[in-house]
């Protein structure tokens, strides 16, 4: 990485946008490692594959299913609701607005869990939302 301190910075005060640009890039990198893992290899395989986990679609019902197994905690809770209530300006041509905020918010969750150095609660979450996304993917797609 760079020489920034990621201590320098209040993780708290950053902007929701922020954070899920960075849980996006963290998530996409668990995905990716999960799917060759799995021997999946050909380029092709690999992106329709990883659509399954990846996609607003299937962020936003990986969202609705950790709140209905109420796993998240109270803090976990606000930063996605910061998330679900950021205002990016665009929304994907492929997803209604409210399926992108969730998708936007479970990818803040993420960020905010990566800058805060808190790695084994944002992998234990991965770990579930990836199980979750294998046993909906054909809800969902």
């Amino acid at each position: 990485m760079s020489d920034i301190n990621i201590h320098s910075f209040d993780v708290k005060g950053l902007n929701s946008l922020a954070l899920a640009y960075m849980g996006d890039a963290i998530y996409e990198v668990h995905v990716r490692h999960h799917l060759l893992l799995l021997g999946k290899t050909k380029p092709n395989q690999l992106h329709r594959e990883a659509t399954k986990f990846v996609s607003a679609k299937a962020q936003a019902a990986i969202l609705k299913e950790l709140y209905q197994r109420e796993v998240l905690t109270e803090e976990e809770q606000a930063i996605v609701k910061r998330g679900r209530n950021a205002k990016s300006g665009t929304v994907p041509k492929n997803t209604d607005v409210q399926t992108y905020r969730h998708s936007t918010a479970f990818e803040a969750l993420i960020g905010y869990l990566y800058l805060s150095e808190n790695k084994t609660r944002m992998e234990a979450l991965i770990n579930m939302s990836i199980e979750i996304a294998e046993n909906q993917a054909e809800k969902i797609f």
